[in-house]
């Protein structure tokens, strides 16, 4: 597809963190009460460590929040608490966070072609927001926020000490999205823009309306909508509002693990990553859609991509341990690689290349970050 008709092709709707990073010591941690290479939720106690960290020399700011997408075990029974007793159990984790966000953000990247990507969620009237404005447009990506009037921005936290990431969410308005936010014309018109929609599944805790909104137009559209599995939790506590919006994915991505629980919790009594990427892409379609395809991913074991009734592996990008520096992230550069090749009409095995090039590009960074420019052939 010609550059100038990428524009706006791609849209994603999800939990915006801006990742607050800044390399401490650890007195820094003490002072906090955070230990090392932990990945917690904020509490008050934590609250002035945003501001501390921001007024450090060395601090980042990145559009996205990675965190606890890849830190969910660590924190799903104090998530389960939550949600249990009745508290907006919205994770946004890294879309936990941002998850969506940094997929778009690195399909821009691939795709090289300013304002090809179009993003939407919630953040707060306050400075962090303004950061968070300025890193989406930085990064090339059409971004229309809600800016909620009385909860901050979400941010996380991300204090680097030795080369250990700390790591402290404190979600705030990643959690309140409207879709009337969705349904004013100068944001629908980004809906309609587009001819690929991806949505996380933790968007599901946050805005179930407005998913079903843009995966009905899709449908009824002749267009892309694809969804991710996003976190075991989403699979087994929100099945109800993700089986509604299952129908319209022309797509499904996931993990192995979150693959598992989806077969578990519909009891297909089968742990074969093989046979459930079939099973889910034989789940029924809404009126109209014509084939749905599964790709799973499985960490250092090769991508499985169901479709048509039959299942292909590819194999991933090895990497030698010393240039490893960081895996968080990676699960959400593999979709925004593959979606870049998608938007431009390239094939399955083009795709799954480009998502395991952007994955092998991010765990060579620090946070979900990249090069300026992607070297992919």
């Amino acid at each position: 597809m010609a550059a100038s008709n990428l524009e706006g092709v791609l849209l994603g709707m999800g939990n915006p963190l801006l990742d607050i990073s800044a390399v401490v010591d650890e007195a820094f941690l003490a002072k906090y009460d955070v230990k090392p290479n932990n990945a917690i939720l904020a509490e008050d106690k934590h609250l002035p460590m945003y501001d501390e960290l921001s007024s450090k020399d060395n601090v980042e700011y990145i559009a996205g929040g990675n965190v606890f997408f890849n830190m969910y075990n660590v924190l799903f029974l104090f998530m389960l608490l939550i949600f249990l007793i009745g508290y907006i159990f919205s994770l946004m984790f890294h879309d936990v966070p941002g998850a969506t966000q940094n997929s778009i953000r690195v399909a821009q990247w691939m795709l090289q072609t300013p304002g090809a990507t179009s993003y939407m969620g919630c953040i707060g009237k306050d400075k962090y927001g303004e950061e968070m404005k300025s890193a989406a447009k930085a990064a090339g990506v059409t971004a229309h926020y809600y800016e909620d009037e009385a909860a901050p921005t979400g941010t996380c936290a991300v204090c680097v000490v030795g080369g250990e990431r700390s790591l402290i969410a404190n979600l705030s308005a990643a959690n309140c999205y409207k879709s009337e936010h969705l349904k004013r014309p100068e944001n629908w018109a980004l809906v309609e823009k587009a001819k690929y929609i991806y949505i996380a599944g933790f968007f599901l805790t946050v805005s179930p309306e407005s998913i079903q909104l843009v995966a009905e137009h899709a449908a009824a559209n002749n267009k892309v909508f694809l969804m991710n599995l996003s976190a075991p939790f989403i699979c087994e506590f929100f099945r109800d509002a993700q089986e509604k919006v299952l129908p319209y994915s022309d797509y499904i991505f996931g993990n192995e693990t979150e693959a598992r629980i989806f077969s578990k919790v519909r009891g297909w009594e089968t742990e074969n990553v093989e046979e459930i990427a079939l099973k889910i892409s034989q789940l029924p379609l809404a009126s109209g859609k014509q084939k749905r395809i599964a790709v799973i991913t499985q960490g250092a074991d090769p991508v499985v991509v169901a479709e048509d009734g039959k299942v292909k592996t590819f194999p991933v990008i090895l990497l030698p341990k010393e240039k490893l520096v960081d895996t968080n992230g990676a699960g959400d550069a593999f979709v925004g690689g593959f979606l870049s090749q998608l938007v431009q009409g390239k094939s399955i095995e083009d795709c799954v290349k480009a998502g395991c090039y952007a994955a092998n590009v991010i765990i060579q960074q620090s946070g979900c970050t990249y090069p300026e420019k992607p070297d992919f052939n």
